[in-house]
This record gives structure tokens, sequence and C-alpha cells, in this order.
């Protein structure tokens, strides 16, 4: 098993041997039906009890995890219109988080919303997944948006370590390529921002500098802020390279992938380095500026901070 960072996970085994769970995820769900009209109320509360439950009590993988292993999440949900008595259209919002070794801090890795959500719900009626089967466009949106989760936290631990929960959300994009809901096909959405290219980009070797930023970024940066904290930060920089190369490599026009991490990252960046010196201040502007430019005026903020 890929042992994650918890400093009080050893004494929390050892006086706590029924500890042990099966389930990976800890997943808030959010449901918000407010733009929908005269419908049935109770039907939105029952969805999201139903998929609190999927989310939660499924078992996603053969690895075992303690509960306070288990991965941060939230699932926000904002339905938009009811085009049938079971079948509704809105966006899905995915939140990661993880835990920076020996402090309280959780660093975001995930924050993008999916606009092309559209599935049919039937109250009561169970939801099933099979990872080679295309049943339903709820139950697999959740599953790919579980994998890939999973797959980005795995990353931050080990060098390329999500791959196997990356392969398992492209087995459900290849089943889902003749479903009639948006979200699935290449074309389907723009500038390639759509479930098909975001586990496209993440198993393209090409991007494999993206994460290997997520395990450096993260084991020889953020886990080494509370005792090396300069250390930790030369290092942010180094590992920011990684995705600098990519980028200018260029592998595609639109790089999904390099855009879905650096908007997660980006305020942290900003916070860390606005208490860096000068030089170091204006090593990273300069590549956050190029590897991400539309958030320029943000990154130009670190200059107006405080030297220390």
């Amino acid at each position: 098993m890929l042992h994650r960072f918890k400093d009080y996970l050893t004494i929390l085994l050892i006086l706590l041997p029924g500890s042990i769970s099966a389930q990976e995820l800890n997943c808030n769900i959010q449901i918000s039906a407010q733009r929908i009209q005269g419908s049935n109320r109770q039907v939105f509360e029952s969805m999201q009890r139903d998929l609190f439950e999927f989310m939660n009590n499924k078992v996603w993988t053969n690895h075992v995890f303690s509960y306070a292993e288990r991965i941060d999440c939230n699932i926000l949900i904002n339905l938009t219109d009811q085009l049938s008595a079971d079948e509704f259209k809105g966006t899905i919002q995915i939140q990661l988080s993880r835990p920076v070794f020996n402090t309280t801090y959780n660093s975001t890795m995930l924050n993008f919303i999916d606009n092309s959500f559209q599935f049919r719900y039937v109250e009561f009626q169970p939801l099933e997944f099979d990872p080679s089967t295309y049943k339903s466009s709820l139950v697999s949106v959740l599953a790919y948006y579980t994998y890939m989760i999973l797959g980005f936290d795995y990353d931050s631990f080990a060098l390329l370590g999500g791959t196997e929960f990356f392969q398992m959300a492209e087995k459900i994009v290849t089943s889902a390529q003749n479903a009639p809901e948006p979200g699935w096909k290449p074309y389907d959405g723009s500038r390639n921002r759509n479930r098909y290219w975001l586990v496209k980009n993440a198993l393209d070797k090409e991007y494999e500098g993206v994460r290997q930023f997520l395990y450096d970024y993260n084991i020889n940066g953020l886990d080494k802020m509370e005792s090396k904290i300069a250390e930790a930060r030369t290092s942010m920089v180094e590992s920011l390279k990684l995705i600098q190369d990519v980028y200018r490599k260029k592998p595609d026009p639109f790089m999904y992938l390099v855009q879905i991490v650096m908007d997660s990252k980006s305020d942290e960046l900003i916070n860390i380095f606005s208490e860096a010196f000068p030089e170091e201040k204006s090593r990273v502007i300069q590549i956050l500026i190029e590897i991400d430019p539309a958030n320029k005026a943000k990154y130009e903020k670190i200059n107006s901070a405080n030297v220390p």
C-alpha cells in the first residue's frame, strides 16, 4: 500500500487495530437545485444521500486505508435544468485536498468545474458501477472523478503513483464513447476541456512533467515547509520548471492538465512566495507568468509583499 503522510498514523494503528477500513474517500456531496422550480424537492435529498453513499461506501481499489488516511474531497453539483421527470442538467465541481506533513494545513490539489454534466436519476434505483460497461452517465461521471481524485492524490505521494487510477478513468471514458450525454468524446465542449482530454493528458508521456511536478512540489516542497522553509521554496521553484518544460514543448494547443493544476495552485504559490527573498520572487514570477499567463496580474502581486 502507498503510505500517506499522517504523523499520527502509526499510533492510531497500534491503539485502534480495528480502525482499518477499505473505503478510500471522505467525500462531501452537495447538491443545489435552486434553479429548478416546481419539482418534487424530496428527490434532491434522496439524490444527495444516494450519491454520498455511493462515493463513500464503495471500495474503489484493492489498497487498505485506515480511517485517518481517507482522501478528503468535495463534489458540488449545481442543477440548472430538469429535462424530463428523471433527467437533469448542470455542473459538477471537483475539489481535492492533501494534508501537508507535520502540519494542520491542507493543500488544494484540484478545484475545477465540469460544465457538461447531464444524467438520469431515478429515486430508489440502486447506483451500480461496472468499469467496462456504460450503464448511466451519473454513475460513470462519479466513478471517473473518483479515479481522477485517486490518481492525483497518489501522484503527490509517489512518483507517477496514480497511473493505475488514471488508467481506470480512461477505461470509463472508452466505455462511454457511444453515450448520448456530453463530456466523453474528444470534440465535446470547447478548447479540449472535457473528461476525455483530462485523462488523456494525464496518461500522455509528453505531460509526464506535470505529474512529476505534483510529486516534487509536495514531497520536496510543501512537506518540508514546516522544518526547512528556504530549502522547500527552492525545491518548489525547481518543480515548477517541470511544468515550464511541458509548456514550452506544447503537446497540444490547450494543455488542459496544465491549466487544471495551475488553477489549483496559483493562490497557494502566491502566498508561499510572497515571503521569499527578492531574487527568488523574480525567478518564480517569471516562470509562473510564462506557464499561466491568464493569471499574470495575480502573480505580479508577489512582488508587492514585504521582503523577509
